[in-house]
């Protein structure tokens, strides 16, 4: 007598986890090379609608300070107002596109783990069942991993702590003497909105902070990608490609630069029940620490299979994992952009492709072609 009250497995081809730019770019590359949506291939989305992790920014980040967003492959984004919030115009598109290429993303549906059923294919549990494949492409990005450093006395605060994934714009900041850690461009943009209705802002960061004072060109973007890739490709974990860039300078930036809003100061030693202090007895009172310092890939789910090298990132051969070829992991290390989303789910699918047939896939694949421009981020943490 089966005694198994889990739900019976559903066997498919391939199994994409995550509905952003690189699952959808990866599961319509997937589609065209001949499996079908909803049975041969399967698309699974944690979030609650289309527009992967746009849905969750903040409503006043408009689409027109969003810079480097390109296009799904097949379906351009055109006459978007950019007075609208940006995760009202990419859910929108998301959710087009989704309709036109007919992917059939089942959501929300959240992955528990992913394991090696010793019978040759992978098997995906999730709170909506469970499906076993013989390829798998890992999409889940890094907004539903936000990184808190740990730092003394962070406990101890009693004012209010958030972090970027919990910002829902300024208004919730009127009067309030706010601090705010981090040196990306998500820091620097909370700054420029906050201060107008705060008591007082104080940014703080780990590193002096680097803005760009020139274009950039698509030979400073191979050298970011390439930094990227050679730690993915060494096994460590992956930095952004927006953290060697720079940060982007626009007349806000400029102003905020003379007003004093981006004076940068050191990293604190320690959080106190009322602020933050330094070791040589600075002090800065304040009611809100808003933690503008970034995120790590969402991968806990892929623990059972070992993909981990000694250095704690996914050593990769493109966008395959080294440790397991049927793992591919696309939007990961040097593929965070959209423009490599989007390239590295074209490679991930051609890779597959070979798998399925039982043709050894090439070695050395890269993720981002040598030659491709590359577009930094203007939205990361």
């Amino acid at each position: 007598m089966d005694t198994d009250s889990r739900p019976k497995v559903v066997d498919t081809e391939v199994v994409v986890i995550g509905a952003g730019q690189a699952g959808l770019s990866t599961a319509h590359h997937l589609a065209r090379r001949g499996l079908t949506p909803g049975t041969g291939l399967v698309v699974l989305d944690g979030s609650p609608a289309p527009g992967g992790a746009w849905q969750h920014r903040w409503p006043t980040l408009t689409y027109g300070q969003v810079h480097g967003i390109h296009a799904l492959p097949g379906m351009r984004l055109a006459d978007a107002d950019p007075e609208r919030p940006s995760s009202a115009v990419l859910g929108e598109y998301f959710a087009a596109y989704e309709r036109r290429y007919d992917l059939r993303v089942r959501r929300p549906v959240r992955v528990h783990r992913v394991l090696d059923d010793q019978e040759g294919r992978l098997l995906v549990e999730t709170d909506h069942g469970r499906w076993r494949a013989r390829a798998l492409v890992n999409a889940t990005g890094t907004w539903e991993s936000p990184f808190w450093p740990n730092v003394p006395g962070r406990t101890a605060f009693l004012g209010r702590q958030l972090h970027t994934a919990d910002y829902r714009g300024p208004q919730e900041m009127r009067d309030a003497r706010v601090v705010v850690v981090g040196g990306g461009t998500s820091a620097v943009q909370h700054l420029l909105e906050i201060a107008p209705l705060a008591r007082s802002t104080t940014w703080v960061t780990r590193r002096p902070p680097v803005f760009r004072t020139t274009d950039f060109d698509p030979d400073e973007g191979r050298r970011a990608v390439a930094l990227v890739d050679r730690r993915v490709r060494a096994g460590l974990p992956p930095r952004s490609v927006v953290s060697v860039t720079g940060l982007p300078m626009n007349d806000a930036v400029r102003r905020g630069r003379q007003d004093g809003t981006l004076d940068r100061h050191p990293m604190f030693d320690r959080i106190t029940p009322w602020g933050v202090a330094w070791e040589d007895g600075r002090t800065v009172r304040a009611d809100v620490v808003l933690w503008a310092t970034g995120f790590r890939p969402a991968v806990r789910h892929l623990a059972p299979l070992g993909l981990r090298e000694p250095g704690g990132g996914i050593s990769m051969d493109g966008t395959r994992a080294v440790r397991d070829p049927r793992v591919h992991l696309v939007g990961y290390g040097p593929s965070a952009s959209t423009i490599g989303a989007n390239r590295a789910g074209r490679a991930a699918a051609r890779e597959i492709d070979a798998l399925l047939a039982g043709e050894r896939p090439p070695s050395e694949a890269r993720t981002v072609p040598s030659d491709a421009p590359i577009a930094p981020p203007l939205v990361a943490a």
